[in-house]
């Protein structure tokens, strides 16, 4: 094959290999007590979340995990999710209430971000558009690790 040639597969293999990569997440500030909750959350995730298997996360010590392509991404120690307040309104799924801004409702066509906002340290997740339809799903498997390892600070307002 000549160098030309060469070039040209890797071109065309780059994009797939940019994919298999690990997804980057941020990793947040946390108290000793958070990071210990945190880290027992994620290591009870399930392997699978809205029929996607778990994909690699980069940092690997980040309080997070990530499933699918496009990934969703659950991460543990989030802060305030925006637009979020005394009053806001939830969705509860197995007895945990989860927030999910507004205006995200009625546009399908957004990327979800939906916040265990009433428990501490927070738990988030990050749903790109294409799985709409299973955030209920996805917010009642993670409930109840959510109760058992963080700690409910409020309740929402029905």
């Amino acid at each position: 094959m000549t160098p030309r040639a060469t070039y040209a597969v890797w071109l065309a293999a780059a994009p797939l290999l940019v994919a298999c990569g690990p997804v980057e997440v941020d990793v947040p500030d946390l108290s000793a007590d958070d990071a210990s909750a945190c880290s027992a959350f994620i290591d009870d995730l399930p392997t699978t979340l809205a029929d996607e298997e778990q994909v690699e996360v980069e940092p690997e010590d980040a309080p997070a995990a990530a499933y699918g392509d496009p990934p969703i991404v659950v991460t543990c120690g989030a802060g305030a999710p925006g637009g979020f307040g005394p009053g806001a309104q939830c969705e509860v799924a197995n007895d945990v209430p989860w927030y999910i801004p507004p205006e995200q409702y009625d546009d399908l066509s957004l990327d979800l971000v939906i916040t265990a906002a009433w428990h501490r340290p927070r738990v988030q997740v990050q749903m790109p558009a294409d799985y709409r339809g299973n955030e209920g799903g996805i917010m009642a498997v993670l409930a109840d690790l959510v109760k058992e390892h963080l700690r409910e600070t409020a309740t929402c307002d029905l």
